[in-house]
């Protein structure tokens, strides 16, 4: 049993108001670059670029962070398969840029703290800034957003899936029950 959250219109809301609101807190875009963490999170990022450049008049620079060698919850199975990479991919040395972090969903914070390991180890940026589409709660590491499209409390047994129409057949957010709990 699943609900639609955000609807591709409801999305698009919140991307532009994201879009809106990186611009007033840094006072413009210079200096910035938005990076998205694989695989929702770049398309989340191209689409804030897209925004900010319609309001702005000029492009802000986008890349794409592989965390998958980052991750702290890989197995020991899946640590003796090689694991698979996307690779990483940012056009502009990001020191002393304020970094734009882009997610889907917020959830325990681990995945952004392995984007933020793997950044450390790219370069040493002025500021890391965090934009999610969804902040469904539950952390497990200190790790707030700074822009946020949508809070969705949710309880433990429940799911999130964020679906955009670049890797999913449409764009939207729907809440699930989740089968498997945790142990």
């Amino acid at each position: 049993m699943s609900r639609v959250i955000l609807d591709d219109q409801a999305i698009r809301r919140a991307t532009t108001r994201i879009a809106h609101e990186i611009i007033e807190h840094n006072k413009g875009i210079e200096n910035c670059i938005l990076v998205g963490i694989k695989t929702r999170g770049i398309y989340l990022a191209k689409r804030l670029a897209e925004r900010i450049e319609t309001i702005e008049g000029e492009k802000i620079p986008v890349g794409e962070i592989d965390i998958t060698l980052y991750r702290d919850d890989l197995t020991v199975k899946t640590r003796t398969e090689e694991p698979i990479l996307q690779g990483t991919d940012i056009p502009v040395d990001i020191s002393n840029r304020k970094v734009i972090l882009v997610d889907d969903v917020l959830y325990t914070g681990r995945t952004v703290r392995a984007a933020l390991d793997a950044l450390i180890d790219i370069g040493r940026p002025e500021q890391i800034q965090l934009a999610v589409l969804i902040d469904r709660g539950h952390r497990e590491l200190p790790i707030r957003p700074d822009y946020v499209g949508k809070n969705v409390p949710t309880s433990k047994s429940e799911k999130i899936v964020a679906n955009l129409s670049e890797v999913d057949s449409s764009d939207e957010v729907t809440i699930e029950q989740n089968n498997k709990l945790p142990l």
